[in-house]
């Protein structure tokens, strides 16, 4: 009688210890060599600025005795409560300005986008070209086309359109110079192409099949671009309003050039404030108060939006 003999178990092979190959130091290293260019940056050109700020804001003197930290955070209240007339003026403008980008920025760069075709890149040079020409040269510029003896105004007079617009205070008399339209008008010129580009750029993202798909459901274009293109470009429209009115807030060329004493935003002020009243705490204290109050009205624009690309 033979007898079956069990199967041996079979040897239990001892696991060997993988190996942890450790990253040399100099390789964990060369991330942060590589940021440290932009950290330098940063350190030198926009922290250490801003230390040295906050440093003559709490200061007090003249500049012939010359300034000493005196921690004096009066001079915060003070400010605002002699300037927020400019303060109120600045973001009043900064915000018609944008909103007339965006009415004037979005159809164009809609067409761009799914219009122009092999024209695209020459209307794109078109947005683009303004960059060439200084700043200073194209507000000035302004100044001669809102002359009161120029076409512009000759024509807005035959229409009787200077009438309403006197009558809603935008504008004096038979004139635009000098008027919270004529300054309103040269934000919205220089900063048009800031918010162009990124509504051209989030357009352009945009699948063309999903407008032929809201077609096959009998979807009317307004209805294809209220549920399906404007949704889909808010990223776009929320970064170009901020790209518009955060510089259009801060801005002194517009109103010095094509407004009066009566549209002074809170840049000519601050800019007043430093070069010529030589009042360098005052000019600081302003400085801060702007920026927090663009920070505060950006962060809470940016989380009402529901924008998760900007968050």
């Amino acid at each position: 009688m033979t007898t079956t003999e069990a199967p041996a178990p079979p040897q239990e092979q001892s696991a060997a210890p993988l190996e942890v190959r450790k990253t040399p130091a100099r390789k964990r290293l060369v991330p942060y060599w590589l940021l440290l260019p932009g950290i330098l940056w940063l350190i030198v050109f926009f922290a250490a600025p801003l230390v040295y700020q906050a440093s003559t804001s709490i200061q007090t003197g003249s500049l012939e005795e010359g300034f000493k930290v005196t921690w004096h955070f009066a001079t915060y209240w003070d400010a605002l409560g002699e300037y927020w007339p400019q303060f109120v003026r600045s973001v009043g403008y900064a915000a018609i300005a944008t909103a007339l980008c965006l009415l004037l920025g979005y159809p164009l760069a809609y067409l761009i986008a799914f219009k122009a075709g092999r024209w695209r890149n020459v209307v794109m040079i078109l947005v683009i070209a303004p960059f060439f020409t200084s700043f200073l040269i194209r507000t000035l510029a302004w100044k001669t086309i809102l002359a009161d003896g120029g076409p512009v105004v000759a024509a807005l007079n035959s229409l009787h359109l200077l009438d309403v617009t006197s009558a809603l205070g935008i504008t004096e008399g038979h004139r635009v110079l000098a008027t919270p339209l004529a300054v309103v008008c040269g934000l919205t010129y220089n900063f048009l192409p800031f918010m162009v580009l990124p509504l051209y750029t989030s357009l352009e993202r945009i699948d063309p099949r999903l407008h032929e798909a809201a077609g096959d459901l009998y979807a009317r274009p307004a209805t294809t671009f209220r549920r399906v293109t404007f949704p889909l470009s808010m990223p776009g429209v929320v970064a170009g309003t901020l790209l518009t009115f955060i510089p259009a807030a801060g801005d002194y060329i517009n109103a010095e050039l094509l407004g009066s004493t009566d549209q002074k935003m809170i840049g000519n002020v601050i800019q007043s404030q430093f070069l010529r009243v030589l009042d360098y705490p005052t000019a600081a204290a302003l400085s801060f108060i702007l920026m927090a109050a663009i920070l505060a009205m950006v962060t809470i624009y940016i989380r009402k939006s529901g924008t998760e690309d900007l968050v």
